[in-house]
């Protein structure tokens, strides 16, 4: 079987390719920051310091940089319109790896107006980096990002107090920071929070620890994201295998073969379990499970894998393999967090599409509960529309069932898009958090 084709840009993304084949560990990171906190220039020492850099970037990017160090920013800024402002405005997936782990970091944009920017990158973090300049300390934008941080539910969240240098590596205001992000952090229920002051241009506590900050006596950046725990964040216990696409070869040499492929989503299926398929609820068992490279007697997430069941049921896209006593819940009403991606705003009664893991089906909004005031944590229930990253509760009837589990539980199973069935744009991400009110 060949391999999977690769776009490569660096010898780091092949080896991060080839080692996300063999299914080695792999760390998601959404980083976040307000304008000139010198988010690029983390994510450019980063891959300098992991020789995930060319030389010849290297030089290139010593004769671009302006003033008397090497502007490692313009590793990242990698539109000519983002070099031209300073600022970054779209989200790039950066490859890297260690030894020790694989890492694919979404750098997301801080401004308010790409909030929908921020929600993509962070939808599939397993870790979220904020970044807080020391001399400016906790911003409006840095309670932002935190709040989207906990409402996408990113198991962890590192804040990277920056700029350390330029505050004379004050221990007082590191703690100050610290403190505040806390107690706000506290009222997000956010599970694991650390933080750790750097400084990005000279690489103090990014990679290897500082001695400038003898105070200081917690990890490296870098040493923290290579031995966070995220294994356990996943979800082993609810199977959830939605159905892509339906494998029927009708060859000679696979005359009878008819297998379902999907990724799972979460849980563990093993060859022999009972599983039901839905919607139509009956039950059968596994009878084969054909992966990548041959048979596998059990799977789980986020595998990508063939399932052959033991029976002859009528299967195809859209349905969704789980266990009979550990079904999600099939429901018509979506009761969800809207974040609205589109410059039409979502009113009542508008029809859309929703596409929920590999399901389609149309549905109409029933209802704008309220508008979250992403900065203050305000609900405004007067609200007659969403805006452009606007983030509210909407509720919406959809034509046929969906088979969901609450966000909180089940990222993958727990969060949906809506688009326009008229030019087929994504409009909106959905959360459904669990019935709180």
């Amino acid at each position: 079987m060949s391999e999977p084709v690769v776009d490569v840009h660096s010898p780091a993304a092949e080896q991060a390719a080839e080692i996300a084949t063999a299914r080695k560990d792999i760390l998601r990171i959404a980083t976040a920051g307000s304008v000139d906190d010198g988010k690029s220039t983390l994510i450019g020492r980063l891959l300098y310091d992991s020789k995930a850099v060319f030389e010849d970037q290297y030089e290139a990017i010593e004769r671009a940089s302006k003033g008397d160090f090497v502007d490692l920013a313009l590793l990242t800024d990698g539109l000519r319109a983002e070099r031209e402002q300073g600022i970054t405005i779209d989200v790039a997936y950066r490859y890297f790896s260690t030894p020790r782990r694989t890492f694919i970091l979404a750098d997301t944009p801080g401004h308010v107006q790409y909030t929908r920017n921020m929600v993509t990158g962070a939808s599939t973090a397993d870790l979220a980096i904020v970044l807080v300049d020391a001399r400016k300390g906790m911003l409006e934008q840095s309670r932002r990002h935190a709040f989207l941080a906990s409402l996408l539910r990113v198991p962890h969240l590192v804040v990277a107090v920056n700029k350390m240098d330029l505050v004379d590596w004050s221990q007082e205001t590191f703690e100050a920071i610290a403190d505040e992000f806390s107690a706000f952090a506290a009222r997000l229920d956010v599970p694991d929070l650390t933080v750790v002051p750097i400084s990005a241009l000279h690489g103090d506590n990014v990679v290897t620890r500082s001695d400038r900050a003898p105070w200081y006596q917690g990890p490296s950046l870098l040493h923290h994201l290579e031995h966070v725990h995220v294994a356990s964040d996943r979800n082993l216990v609810d199977a959830r295998f939605p159905v892509q696409y339906v494998v029927r070869p009708q060859s000679d040499a696979h005359h009878d073969y008819r297998g379902y492929a999907g990724t799972v989503a979460s849980g563990v299926l093993r060859v022999g379990d009972e599983v039901q398929v839905l919607p139509s609820g009956l039950t059968t068992s596994i009878a084969a499970i054909d992966g990548p490279r041959g048979p596998v007697q059990e799977v789980f997430p986020p595998m990508a894998v063939t399932l052959r069941l033991a029976d002859d049921l009528d299967v195809s896209r859209g349905d969704l393999v789980c266990r009979p006593a550990n079904a999600p819940q099939a429901t018509q009403d979506l009761d969800a967090l809207v974040c609205w991606m589109a410059e039409e705003p979502l009113r009542p009664r508008q029809r859309l599409a929703v596409k929920h893991t590999t399901r389609s089906v149309r549905a109409v909004v029933k209802e704008l509960v309220y508008r979250l005031d992403v900065n203050t944590l305000h609900r405004d229930q007067e609200a007659t529309e969403l805006g452009l990253n606007d983030i509210g509760r909407v509720r919406l009837r959809t034509t046929q069932p969906l088979f969901v589990d609450d966000y909180n539980r089940n990222r993958v199973t727990g969060r949906f898009i809506l688009v326009d069935e008229a030019t087929n744009a994504t409009v909106g991400a959905g959360m459904l958090p669990p019935h709180r009110g």
